[in-house]
């Protein structure tokens, strides 16, 4: 559950033990943990709290994280806009959403006004 500033603080720790555990690299890791940190975020400010899930795959040659993150808060309006870099509706930098999918190799949004979000984020390493 992400209800708080230390469930926040939570879920990072526990994404980056999950990174260093599958054998990420040190840069791969810090895109992971800045993603799941973002998703984690949106969650906590713009759902009312949230839930972040961490399932390791394995695939031949590779392994991967693949995040999920799920608020039942309103929903995103304009997903379109709330992916492009620089919108924003909390006074930030507006990074969140279209940052994360940046820093991870498969990105899916699914959220419908009065309910929730659902975002599904992948990354993968060679092993």
């Amino acid at each position: 559950m992400v209800r708080t500033e230390e469930d926040l603080l939570r879920a990072r720790h526990a994404v980056r033990a999950a990174t260093q555990e599958l054998g990420f690299s040190l840069v791969d890791q810090t895109r992971v943990v800045t993603a799941a940190s973002e998703l984690a975020r949106n969650a906590f400010i713009h759902g009312g709290g949230g839930v972040l899930s961490i399932e390791c795959l394995r695939r031949a040659g590779a392994v991967g994280l693949r995040l999920i993150v799920r608020d039942d808060g309103p929903g995103i309006a304009n997903l379109e806009g709330a992916l492009t870099d620089g919108f924003t509706t909390g006074g930030g930098l507006g990074h969140g959403l279209g940052g994360a999918r940046r820093l991870m190799h498969e990105f899916e949004v699914r959220s419908e006004p009065g309910q929730g979000t659902t975002v599904t984020a992948v990354r993968w390493t060679d092993r």
